[in-house]
């Protein structure tokens, strides 16, 4: 998963996942491969479409 350079960082993403694959830092955003299961969850709930495969 990439992430655009126009990213907030609102944290959206990561309230959704399920796995608790993605953590919201100052300036980033971590996601961890193992856990993420590619259901997309992040991907549709971004409000400026910041993330993509």
């Amino acid at each position: 998963m990439k992430v655009c350079e126009w990213c907030m960082y609102c944290g959206e993403c990561a309230g959704v996942c399920p796995n608790n694959a993605i953590e919201v830092c100052e300036s980033s955003l971590r996601f961890d491969k193992k856990k993420c299961n590619e259901c997309e969850f992040c991907i549709k709930v971004c409000p400026i479409n910041a993330l993509s495969r």
